[in-house]
């Protein structure tokens, strides 16, 4: 049997565009589903902009202000896609109100905004999924079994990288993004997010990490008008950049591995260069997004001058079987998103969690506060998802 799941998506941005994507693909990819979503609302405050995804997605409604969402009996579930500074009051409610939610990460501007929808889904006994979509590749599943295994041996260190150009241009608008207020913190909370949960997701919890932050492009423009993405201004008043383009952290694990991690917004010359190296005491494990579909492995007992094979994901290894039907066939970015509206949508199904959740979004800026503590204070700060 069948049931259907009223949805609705607050945020029509890039991001809300890619949630409401896969909410229309997931049965295609998973016919078995049980439960089928409706699109009954679209929020979105800027003037014509959820009128137009009406009418290109089917929403049976739309409206400015998404507190109209909360008392609408229709939405059961809602994905939470508006910028960071709304995460916790549009969470808080939307889970009080009984209602499923599938949120951005990085879930608020601090790990006390993560821990207050954490705990409202909690109590309220919803489910609670967030977008850590990188999580989601077949290849990075791969890699975590691999590792678990014990095939390269006691894993030792690790190298994260999240490189983008996306902030690069001196044009670029001056849109919340940049201002502590509504967007807290900058490359921390949009890249190193992922790179923290990632961390996590492979090698176990982070005890204790130092890092280093930098403002490379400190005034940008003004816009003039609603931007998308992100836009570019020119001409406009210059305003300040308050939140950081760049990080450098060192990572200490519970297990004794260290790590490296890096990220930057303003990297020209890098288009979405993100990814992990991980070594072991037997072999080590490569991943780049920009070949998702690929993991480099070492493995033997070779030790020095072992080889590293090339292995192409294929339908045994994660989700990838939903969607090719043999090895080497590519995914890409928003099939990772489709993942993850499977996940949650299951998750309401079960009443059980699948794929990533508010405690991995607790872990995750439990490490971005600690960067914060580390950078105001030069010295090692403490990790902990309960701060």
């Amino acid at each position: 049997m069948v049931d259907t799941l009223g949805v609705a998506v607050i945020g029509f941005g890039w991001m809300g565009r890619v949630h409401t994507q896969a909410y229309a693909r997931v049965r295609h990819h998973y016919p078995r589903l049980s439960l089928v979503p409706e699109l009954v609302t679209v929020a979105e405050e800027v003037p014509g902009r959820a009128e137009e995804a009406a009418a290109q997605f089917g929403f049976a409604s739309t409206t400015r202000d998404w507190r109209e969402v909360v008392a609408d009996p229709r939405i059961k579930a809602v994905s939470i896609t508006a910028p960071n500074f709304l995460h916790r009051e549009i969470g808080v409610a939307m889970a009080e109100a009984g209602k499923h939610i599938w949120i951005e990460k990085p879930v608020g501007l601090t790990a006390e905004d993560a821990g207050a929808v954490a705990d409202a889904v909690t109590k309220a006994g919803v489910q609670g999924t967030v977008g850590f979509n990188y999580r989601n590749a077949p290849a990075v599943e791969a890699a975590r079994e691999l590792i678990a295994s014990g095939e390269i041996g006691t894993v030792t260190h690790v190298r994260i990288r999240l490189f983008s150009d996306y902030a690069a241009h001196p044009e670029g608008a001056l849109t919340w993004r940049y201002e502590r207020e509504r967007g807290g913190s900058g490359v921390l909370g949009d890249l190193a997010s992922h790179g923290t949960d990632l961390a996590r997701h492979l090698l176990g919890d982070i005890t204790s990490l130092t890092a280093d932050t930098a403002i490379f492009l400190p005034e940008r423009a003004r816009p003039t008008g609603a931007t998308a993405g992100h836009s570019r201004a020119s001409g406009g008043e210059l305003g300040p950049v308050e939140n950081e383009d760049y990080v450098s952290c060192l990572l200490r694990f519970a297990s004794g591995a260290r790590g490296v991690l890096e990220a930057c917004r303003v990297s020209v010359g890098e288009q979405n260069n993100y990814g992990f190296e991980v070594h072991g005491t037997k072999g080590a494990v490569f991943w780049d997004f920009r070949r998702m579909n690929e993991l480099g492995i070492s493995r033997g007992t070779t030790y020095q001058d072992q080889s590293v094979t090339t292995v192409y994901v294929g339908p045994g290894h994660g989700e990838f079987g939903a969607f090719q039907p043999g090895a080497a066939n590519s995914m890409g970015y928003d099939d990772l998103k489709v993942i993850e509206a499977y996940r949650f949508l299951r998750s309401v199904a079960e009443g059980t969690p699948h794929g990533a959740t508010l405690t991995d979004a607790v872990h995750s800026a439990a490490a971005l506060d600690a960067m914060a503590r580390s950078v105001a204070s030069g010295a090692w700060a403490d990790v902990s998802a309960g701060a």
